[in-house]
């Protein structure tokens, strides 16, 4: 067996409660949306051309105009899509709670340990998560164990790929300059460590409350990781 030497691993359901995404940052990304329809910056008018570009593509509808656009933000919120422009603006939105204090980010209770272990054995650390790297970096940041971020070398979102997409890993493993049999992938999700495996990376599912075991290596949480 190759030696891990990065260990990279998604947030939901693996690091974090699925239901702080769903019952606290989702709600809080809706309540607020609609406060940006009126915000100028090359930012949010990259994400509303990113939008009306993926509209066009699936429904090969018209130019919408900036309401039209926010709602269908809203529209694929509520269907919890996987699309970059929304992970984008997500990102933006829960930056602000994040910097108010009004987020904090949940953060299972083995995280921050093992985090800690791992860094002072020297394996890489890395994030891949549909959430933008923006998100990824204020969940962390401000989590309820404090500032985590510091224990990560790298971010990744969906604008390297998706996350059944074996070629995904690949990239991944490229970026940080690794072969995929250097990588150790922690995920809930079962067609995730699919296309991870089929990459080339070892791969354990971890089986949060609500997750069933579906795979040859699996752990209850990060303390039982070697």
């Amino acid at each position: 067996m190759a030696e891990i030497s990065c260990i990279l691993t998604d947030i939901e359901g693996t690091t974090t409660e699925i239901s702080f995404v769903y019952d606290v940052l989702f709600p809080y990304f809706r309540e607020h949306l609609f406060e940006w329809e009126d915000v100028e910056s090359d930012e949010i008018q990259e994400i509303l051309t990113a939008t009306q570009r993926l509209i066009t593509e699936e429904l090969g509808s018209s130019s919408l105009d900036r309401k039209a656009l926010f709602k269908q933000l809203l529209a694929w919120s509520l269907e919890d899509r996987k699309v970059t422009p929304l992970k984008a603006l997500q990102g933006i939105i829960w930056k602000k709670g994040f910097e108010t204090g009004v987020l904090k980010g949940h953060v299972y209770p083995d995280v921050a340990p093992a985090l800690a272990r791992w860094h002072s054995e020297g394996k890489t650390l890395a994030i891949f998560s549909s959430g933008s790297v923006s998100a990824q970096k204020q969940l962390f940041g401000n989590s309820i164990d404090g500032d985590l971020s510091p224990y990560f070398s790298a971010f990744f979102d969906t604008q390297t790929g998706m996350k059944r997409d074996p070629q995904t890993y690949v990239a991944i493993a490229n970026s940080l300059t690794m072969l995929p049999a250097n990588v150790l992938f922690l995920s809930d999700v079962v067609e995730e460590l699919a296309a991870a495996k089929l990459a080339g990376m070892h791969t354990t599912q971890l089986v949060r409350p609500g997750t069933v075991a579906a795979w040859d290596s699996v752990a209850s949480n990060f303390s039982q990781i070697p």
